[in-house]
């Protein structure tokens, strides 16, 4: 959305655009453990999945590996794309719009809460602990029909998947989620 507004200086005219924040969570499962989910430090309090917003002129799958490693510190598998979230409302704080990945953690026992998670703990995603933060109550129901086999997981970028850190971090399609 374009507004514009009035230079104090000049009297002229400065188009401002208000445009949604890009985001990532980070949907991290281990079929013998469940899900991570964190206790935000920060308001909105309560309970959530990592994630956080992505810095200027990162790829949405480097902030999603940095997300995970900040407020779990847990080095991860990017294994697919559960879906982008995008209702205008989903975030109280400022129109966001999120990626939403799945990755399986390289090292599961490390989980410590670090940055703006206050804990972190693996849980069923069928039961997640109340109250669940943002739209990622939905992001849970959503997953839970992928270990069920009513919905698939969209495929990581090819793209990012022919870089260094792609090669690393990322499984190739088909190679995602077990339950």
């Amino acid at each position: 959305m374009k507004k514009n507004l009035i230079c104090p200086s000049c009297g002229g005219t400065i188009s401002v655009y208000a445009n949604p924040l890009p985001t990532v969570d980070i949907l991290i499962h281990e079929p013998d453990r469940g899900v991570v989910i964190i206790a935000r430090r920060n308001p909105p309090l309560g309970f959530a999945l990592p994630g956080g917003f992505v810095d200027e002129g990162e790829w949405l799958e480097h902030a999603a590996l940095r997300e995970a490693m900040e407020e779990t510190s847990l080095s991860v598998q990017l294994t697919g794309i559960l879906g982008v979230y995008s209702r205008p409302d989903r975030d109280p704080r400022s129109h966001t719009l999120t990626t939403v990945f799945t990755a399986r953690a390289r090292n599961p026992q490390d989980l410590q809460a670090s940055d703006d998670a206050l804990a972190a703990s693996w849980y069923n995603p069928a039961t997640p602990p109340e109250p669940m933060c943002f739209d990622h109550g939905q992001m849970l129901k959503d997953f839970v029909a992928v270990l069920e086999g009513r919905r698939a997981l969209g495929a990581l970028s090819t793209e990012w998947l022919r870089t260094q850190e792609g090669r690393e971090y990322g499984a190739p399609a088909g190679t995602g989620v077990s339950s």
